[in-house]
């Protein structure tokens, strides 16, 4: 059989709706059932339709938006990663007549996020980019996305619900059950007898929880290979740093190993270097630059570390081929590397 053109005529025919029906899918304007939408999606899918790239853009007289609904942004962060990420996805989809905008919220104010989620439905977004820190918060936003047939992709971490578009990030179990198996490497029982916890006080109502997943992991392995060991959370506030060396005043020499779930392991130097303790260890998340300085002092023995930026692009860039080009991700979560850093590789990350 000789190869052959697909076309919008053939798009049509095989959903069994009109042409126009067909190009207001392709190009997210005018009024079509859910259902016809979905034929038209399924027929693209089956037959390998692929939009003329040109044609769709003069077609567009409108850009579309990519929304992203993400964490203030404060110099050094993790979500400043996200954020230049997420900028260098709106310059490269710029041509597509795509545009992008950021939305931003206190991560420690549910009202905050609530109030953003509205002005990201205000604005009519193509398609969503969103870091699930308020579960409640994010299970109501994702449904009013889902109402309006506008798809959306998870950064960071992910809820399990069955309607997410794609998923950018960590494995967040496995990398807390690595986490756990590099802390204790090479270690006796009788030497795993207590791991400390550092965690982040969040939200007063404790809605944001976003390394739940990471730290279920970290347990499992402990107790499958250190059932007799005792994990203690010790709570830190970031906002007020001038009381978090008293908060840490029990993190006594004998407890050798210490463990942050989030980025800002960086956060615990200042103590652990006017109270060391020969054979401890040290592991946190994420190559920040405040975190590599704790790392490549000795303060911190090991980071997981992934290159934070491509989350953000590729989520971009993946909405912006289904926005433009109806194109679905193959893979609909798409995990990053987890790159283990110490002392010794960290000059060449």
């Amino acid at each position: 059989m000789q190869d052959k053109k697909i076309t919008i005529f053939d798009v049509a025919e095989c959903a069994g709706v009109s042409k126009g029906t067909v190009d207001r899918v392709l190009h997210n304007r005018g009024e079509v059932s859910k259902t016809s939408a979905e034929k038209v999606r399924k027929a693209i899918e089956e037959l390998g339709y692929e939009p003329n790239l040109y044609a769709s853009l003069l077609a567009s007289k409108k850009a579309r938006l990519i929304a992203c609904l993400l964490p203030e942004v404060y110099p050094g962060e993790y979500w400043e990663k996200i954020r230049t990420g997420f900028e260098a996805g709106a310059e490269s989809v710029a041509g597509l007549n795509v545009r992008t905008r950021i939305f931003s919220y206190d991560q420690y104010d549910p009202a905050s996020f609530d109030a953003a989620c509205s002005d990201v439905l205000a604005s009519e977004p193509a398609g969503v980019v969103v870091a699930p820190l308020f579960k409640n918060g994010t299970i109501n936003f994702v449904k009013q996305l889902r109402d309006r047939d506008i798809p959306y992709v998870y950064i960071d971490s992910k809820l399990e619900d069955s309607n997410y578009f794609a998923y950018f990030g960590m494995p967040m179990y496995q990398s807390g059950y690595l986490c756990a198996a590099l802390l204790t490497e090479r270690l006796r029982p009788e030497d795993v007898k207590l791991i400390t916890v550092v965690r982040i006080i969040r939200d007063k109502s404790h809605q944001s929880d976003p390394t739940v997943n990471r730290r279920e992991g970290f347990s499992d392995y402990i107790m499958e290979n250190f059932p007799a060991c005792r994990i203690e959370n010790f709570f830190i506030d970031p906002s007020h740093p001038e009381l978090i060396e008293a908060a840490l005043q029990e993190l006594t020499e004998d407890r050798k190993l210490v463990v942050m779930f989030n980025s800002r392991v960086h956060l615990l130097s200042s103590f652990l270097q006017k109270h060391p303790s020969p054979g401890r260890r040290v592991i946190g998340f994420d190559n920040l630059d405040r975190n590599m300085e704790a790392l490549r002092s000795g303060q911190v023995t090991l980071l997981i570390a992934q290159h934070t930026e491509r989350q953000s692009i590729r989520a971009v860039e993946t909405l912006a081929d289904y926005i433009i080009f109806g194109k679905k991700p193959l893979n609909r979560d798409n995990y990053v590397h987890m790159d283990i850093l110490s002392r010794l590789n960290i000059d060449n990350y």
